[in-house]
């Protein structure tokens, strides 16, 4: 795995993690790397100052901020979207696109869902006219 430090053409600053540097490059010539601030497709590398462990007579550097807690505007933003589609739809996990297209047809009761879809389930669901669209963020799986 590495972590790249990322910038998009509105200068934007977030960093993620890849495989490896194939990897990154493969999904950026994709479309499939965005900024995580304004979706922009326009991304790549900022400059990373490497990670050092300190020596052991130097007192190491405090940990970073948890990523626990949204840091800016954007992500409690984000956190709020999250907290009201997971509390307001029921989530119908790798049955997503099932569900939607049977509800779109009719078959099943209409209701707020949210769940997973590969990219060919979810690009069949949108040329069949039903109404769908990606959430920004990774729904938390719910567990029995």
């Amino acid at each position: 795995m590495i972590k790249y430090s990322l910038i998009c053409a509105d200068g934007h600053r977030f960093e993620s993690w890849f495989a490896s540097a194939d990897a990154f490059e493969t999904l950026r010539g994709s479309g499939m790397v965005t900024c995580a601030v304004c979706g922009s497709g326009q991304v790549g590398k900022a400059m990373m100052a490497p990670t050092v462990k300190a020596s052991d007579n130097r007192a190491e550097t405090p940990p970073e901020k948890p990523l626990s807690k949204p840091a800016n505007e954007a992500e409690k933003a984000l956190e709020t979207l999250r907290k009201k589609v997971e509390t307001e739809s029921d989530y119908v996990g790798r049955d997503f696109a099932r569900e939607a297209r049977a509800m779109h047809e009719g078959e099943a009761p209409e209701r707020s869902i949210h769940g997973e879809a590969n990219v060919q389930e979810a690009r069949g669901l949108i040329e069949d006219g039903v109404p769908v669209m990606p959430l920004p963020f990774t729904p938390k799986r719910k567990t029995n």
